[in-house]
């Protein structure tokens, strides 16, 4: 696998100044949550999945989860699991062939019957997600995970926990709420591949819903809680676990209450006005927006409810090549001391200790998603990766 992988080589060349790295599902696990990228989501029920994951992986999404909870209702649910099970056996080739798999189930007991059912093609799993995730409840999911792991022989089942309940909201129980996930993950860090948000949970708690005029940052209730995820699980001392975007649930045009956010210069600049009318239209121009800020608050992914979402959020994060300019001036050994220089683009200051921790995720993204050539842009990105 390899993000813009469906692109054609001659393309690629083109786009990049460091093309992505390929990665398999035996990557490691530092690889693995830095490329999971727009993560699919779809219902377990559909009667077409294997055929919607090969197509999916053609059109440059590489890790999709089967949803057995929210997505579908309670009676569907057996169902859910059994056409899982057909699915999987309809898949060809191994798991390196298929984007990485994950299921979301409702209940710990789910993980190792399912895992059991599934047989031979077990293999193809890259692991669960695991639903409102808390201390004490995720240490059964976790174990769950585990023993499916050890019964079915297989060299690893990864775990996404899903923080979105109600006490992590709650401004008196946040705290205690986060310090135990923070106790949980970490005695499985090994298992825990990423931390997902539920903001969509988070709004239904106080009634809220935001418009495709507005981000998650700009409904306060639920930056607040971002804040404080990344604050406690996600720092840059060696401590911390990505976390991904919240997923942005709108794909249908409707009337617009503000002017639309996306900015015109860098479509005029390049000629393709047309693309950002498109978006605008599809009510992506949001998504553009908050996919920048998820970056900036310390969040890398996306969770993705539709296809036309994920191209737009791989374009976004690929690497610039001033980014990776600044970021290698940073890391270079013998700025070990620290100091102080003004940046190639000789257009802001970079300070080389404050700025290390960013310049090494920097250049993490960078192996996965690529470097783009110093006169690409992220209109260019996404102009190859739509026309695909």
């Amino acid at each position: 696998m390899r993000h813009f992988g469906h692109i054609a080589p001659t393309v690629r060349k083109d786009l990049f100044h460091q093309e992505p790295a390929e990665f398999t599902a035996a990557s490691p696990a530092r690889i693995l949550a830095a490329a999971l990228g727009a993560t699919l989501y779809s219902p377990a029920t559909r009667p077409s999945l294997a055929a919607d994951i090969r197509k999916q992986a053609a059109r440059g999404v590489v890790s999709m989860v089967l949803c057995l909870e929210d997505s579908i209702s309670d009676a569907d649910v057996r169902g859910g699991e059994d056409n899982l099970v057909r699915q999987f056996a309809e898949l060809d080739g191994d798991a390196d062939e298929h984007p990485l798999l994950f299921i979301r189930v409702r209940e710990p007991e789910q993980i190792p019957d399912l895992v059991r059912r599934l047989g031979g093609t077990a293999g193809r799993l890259a692991g669960f997600v695991l639903p409102k995730f808390g201390e004490h409840r995720g240490i059964g999911f976790l174990d769950a995970v585990a023993e499916a792991e050890t019964s079915a022989g297989l060299p690893r089942l990864y775990a996404m926990p899903v923080l979105e309940t109600p006490e992590l909201l709650h401004l008196e129980t946040r705290v205690e709420t986060l310090s135990g996930i923070s106790r949980t993950v970490n005695d499985y860090r090994e298992r825990v591949l990423a931390l997902r948000l539920g903001v969509t949970d988070f709004c239904s708690a106080y009634g809220l819903r935001r418009t495709p005029d507005m981000t998650a940052y700009d409904v306060q209730i639920v930056a607040g809680v971002i804040a404080d995820v990344v604050n406690v699980l996600s720092r840059a001392d060696g401590t911390g676990f990505t976390v991904t975007g919240p997923v942005w649930e709108y794909f249908r045009s409707q009337q617009r209450l503000f002017k639309p956010q996306l900015r015109r210069s860098p479509f005029l600049e390049e000629g393709v006005e047309e693309l950002r009318t498109a978006l605008i239209e599809h009510d992506l121009d949001g998504l553009l927006r908050e996919i920048e800020l998820d970056r900036a608050n310390g969040l890398l992914g996306k969770t993705c409810i539709h296809p036309a979402h994920v191209t737009p959020v791989h374009a976004l994060s690929v690497v610039s090549h001033e980014e990776f300019s600044d970021a290698q001036d940073i890391l270079r050994p013998e700025r070990g001391g620290g100091g102080v220089l003004r940046s190639a683009y000789t257009n802001k200051m970079n300070e080389v200790k404050p700025h290390r921790a960013w310049a090494a995720r920097t250049m993490l993204r960078a192996e996965v998603f690529g470097v783009a050539k110093e006169e690409v842009g992220f209109v260019d990105l996404l102009t190859a990766g739509l026309q695909v």
